[in-house]
């Protein structure tokens, strides 16, 4: 996920359609949460490359689908009783869909973040808090950014759990949508740094 800073969008409580109004024209991001909207940093080229990844690979299993792979210019609405929330997932799966004309999905089946030291806290706290009370959600799967590892939180009957998967071999099963997610495909075109080399190994 992109970063969320901590710059309003608007001095004052903000309604939810002023919110999509104002970010239909606006030239950078924004998010809302329970009528503030934040402007939204810039993601790195490492970032953006493993988010199209996951879309590409998705989207390509999905061919034939009712299921629709979106990617981060499209927003999820939440909806709660302490108010409503916008956010930008790097990825996201969507079943039932809404309508074209919406620039946000409602009933996401998956969402696929990706994980900075930037966004880490946002994303593994306020955003799962968030993303996991959403009643049609199967998955919610935190790609790191910098070695080839992610964290999926899966509903089961007894509630979410979490599952670890490390390595470029390891293979997220998404059967739901029927799909499999590999961290080679997620981390093409990604190279880890895994030894510093300094003037002592010339």
């Amino acid at each position: 996920m992109l970063g969320m800073s901590t710059a309003r969008f608007h001095s004052t409580p903000l309604s939810v359609q002023d919110y999509l109004r104002g970010e239909a024209d606006a030239r950078q991001k924004h998010e809302y949460v329970d009528g503030v909207a934040y402007a939204m940093a810039g993601a790195n080229n490492a970032h953006n490359t493993i988010a199209t990844n996951a879309t590409v690979s998705v989207g390509a299993q999905l061919r034939g689908n009712a299921c629709r792979v979106f990617n981060s210019d499209t927003k999820v609405r939440i909806r709660s009783a302490h108010g409503t929330r916008f956010y930008y997932p790097d990825a996201m799966i969507a079943c039932r869909l809404n309508p074209p004309d919406d620039t946000f999905q409602d009933a996401p089946v998956v969402i696929i973040e990706v994980i900075s030291e930037a966004t880490r806290r946002t994303d593994e706290h306020e955003k799962r808090q968030a993303y996991l009370s959403i009643d049609s959600l199967c998955a919610y799967i935190r790609v790191e950014q910098s070695l080839p590892q992610a964290v999926v939180d899966r509903r089961t009957d007894e509630g979410f759990i979490t599952e670890g998967y490390a390595g470029l071999d390891a293979q997220i099963a998404l059967p739901e949508i029927r799909c499999e997610i590999t961290l080679s495909d997620l981390y093409e075109d990604i190279a880890f740094v895994s030894e510093r080399t300094d003037d002592a190994t010339r």
